[in-house]
């Protein structure tokens, strides 16, 4: 049997969130499920029959990450950029996820064995040397 989402609860939430981060990553917990299952492209997930720890974590990391900038630069969302100005009064400020983007970070893809190991070779004389006699 295949999991289904969500793989969290809101009850399952950091309680150190505010009332409105906490309200808009509970409604995007199904979502970061469903794209936990999409990223799946090898079946890593198909044997699973309970959520894991990892899944639950990732689930719960991805759905905060979407709601923290929908609730404002006050309450946490990550800013990668601040400048400050003095004489026009000038701020300016860049936000990490500005629309609130459901996406997994390398880490966390690596946890969930979701990165592609390649291996292979290629022919660097392959019908580009003929032997003339």
């Amino acid at each position: 049997m295949a999991l289904t989402p969500p793989f969290a609860a809101e009850s399952d939430l950091p309680s150190t969130l505010n009332a409105d981060v906490r309200v808009r990553a509970a409604a995007q917990l199904t979502n970061a499920s469903q794209l936990i299952l999409d990223e799946d492209t090898r079946g890593i997930l198909d044997d699973l029959t309970a959520v894991t720890p990892t899944i639950k974590r990732i689930t719960i990391a991805v759905a905060i990450r979407a709601a923290l900038p929908a609730a404002g630069a006050s309450d946490g969302a990550p800013i990668t950029q601040t400048a400050w100005g003095a004489g026009g009064f000038n701020e300016s400020k860049t936000f990490a996820n500005p629309m609130g983007d459901l996406y997994l970070t390398k880490a966390e893809r690596r946890q969930l064995r979701f990165t592609k190991q390649r291996a292979g070779h290629v022919d660097m004389w392959a019908g580009a040397y003929e032997e003339t006699v």
